[in-house]
C-alpha cells in the first residue's frame, strides 16, 4: 500500500494499513535482502521512521500507543545502526571531496574516506551477531504489526479533521522553535531537530497529498531539500564527533587539519542554506496552516 491516508475512506482503517504497509515492506527487506543485508537494514530503518512519523501525527488521540510503539521502532532501528552509520561516515567523506578547495585537500580527504572504509569493515567482520540482530527485528516488527489491532479512532469527519489538524500544528509549532534556536545557537543539536521536525513534515506532507496534490508536491519537494541538506550536516556533525572519539582513525598532522578544515566551511555553509530553506518552508503560522489542513481534509471527505 502507498504511504498515504486517503480522506475519503474510515481514518482508522486507513492509519492501520499504512503502517503496516510500511512495518510488512521492513520485514520484507530485511528477510529477502535483495541488494545485501547492509542495503535491506538502511531501506528498513526508512520504513519504521515512516511509521513513527505517522504515529506523530496522531499523538494527542493515542498517547500510550504513540509512545510504546515509537519506543519499540526507535530501540528496532537502533540495534540495526552499527555498520549503517559507519558506511554514513564514509559517504561523508566522499561528499566533502566533492566541495575541496584544491588537490591537497582533496587527496586528505581521499586518505580519511580510505581509512573510514578499513573502519567500517572492520567493524562489519566484528559485528558477527548482525544476522540475530535482523532476526530479531523481524520479530519486533511483526509485534508492531500485530499492536495496530488495538489502535481506534473516532472516524466522524470532523473528529477526524481535528485531530489531524492538531498534530499538524504540533509539528509546527516544533519547526518553528527549532527555526529560532538555529539562528542563535550553532550545537549540532538544534539543527539535528530541525532535521526531524522537516523530516516528519515531509512524511505527514507525503501522507496527505490527496487533499491538495499541487501545493502539497511543491511543499514535499521543499521539505525533502531540507531534510538532504541538513542530513549533510549531521553527517558532518557525526564525522567530528566520531574524531573526537576516536582520533587514531586518522595519522593527525596536516591531514586532520585538511578534513576539520573542509567540515567546518562545508557545514557552515550548509546551515546558511538550511535556515534560508527552513523560514520560507515554514513561514506560515502553524494554527493557520493546521487550519488550512483542517478544510481541506473536510471538503475531501465530502
Amino acid at each position: 500500500m502507498a504511504y498515504r491516508i486517503r480522506p475519503d475512506c474510515p481514518f482508522t482503517r486507513e492509519l492501520r494499513k499504512t503502517a503496516a504497509g510500511e512495518l510488512e515492506r521492513a520485514i520484507a527487506l530485511i528477510t529477502e535482502q535483495p541488494e545485501g543485508l547492509h542495503e535491506a537494514i538502511h531501506q528498513a530503518r526508512r520504513k519504521l521512521k515512516r511509521a513513527r512519523a505517522l504515529y506523530r501525527l496522531v499523538a494527542a488521540d493515542a498517547k500510550s500507543f504513540q509512545k510504546r510503539e515509537n519506543a519499540r521502532l526507535r530501540d528496532i532501528a537502533h540495534a540495526l545502526s552499527l555498520a549503517r552509520d559507519a558506511t554514513a561516515l564514509i559517504e561523508t567523506a566522499a561528499y566533502l571531496e566533492d566541495h575541496a578547495l584544491n588537490a591537497e585537500e582533496r587527496e586528505a580527504l581521499a586518505h580519511a574516506r580510505t581509512a573510514l572504509t578499513a573502519r567500517r569493515d572492520a567493524m562489519a567482520a566484528n559485528e558477527t551477531d548482525l544476522p540475530q540482530k535482523a532476526s530479531a527485528a523481524v520479530e519486533a516488527c511483526r509485534e508492531a504489526v500485530r499492536a495496530l489491532d488495538e489502535l481506534s479512532f473516532d472516524d466522524s469527519r470532523q473528529t477526524t479533521a481535528k485531530r489531524i489538524a492538531k498534530g499538524w500544528r504540533s509539528n509546527l509549532s516544533r519547526a518553528k522553535e527549532a527555526v529560532a534556536a538555529c539562528r542563535t545557537d550553532a550545537h549540532e543539536e538544534v539543527f539535528h531537530e530541525l532535521r526531524k521536525c522537516a523530516q516528519d513534515y515531509s512524511m505527514h506532507l507525503a501522507l496527505l497529498r490527496d487533499l491538495w496534490p499541487s501545493a502539497m508536491t511543491a511543499k514535499l519537494a521543499e521539505a525533502k531539500a531540507l531534510v538532504t541538506v541538513l542530513g549533510h550536516e549531521h553527517d558532518l556533525a557525526l564525522l567530528v564527533a566520531l574524531l573526537d572519539r576516536e582520533p587514531d582513525v586518522l595519522n593527525g598532522g596536516a591531514e586532520l587539519a585538511h578534513l576539520l578544515g573542509a567540515v567546518i566551511r562545508q557545514q557552515q555553509a550548509l546551515r546558511r542554506e538550511a535556515l534560508e530553506i527552513a523560514e520560507h518552508l515554514f513561514a506560515d503560522p502553524p494554527k493557520a496552516e493546521a487550519g488550512i489542513i483542517e478544510t481541506l481534509w473536510l471538503k475531501a471527505g465530502r
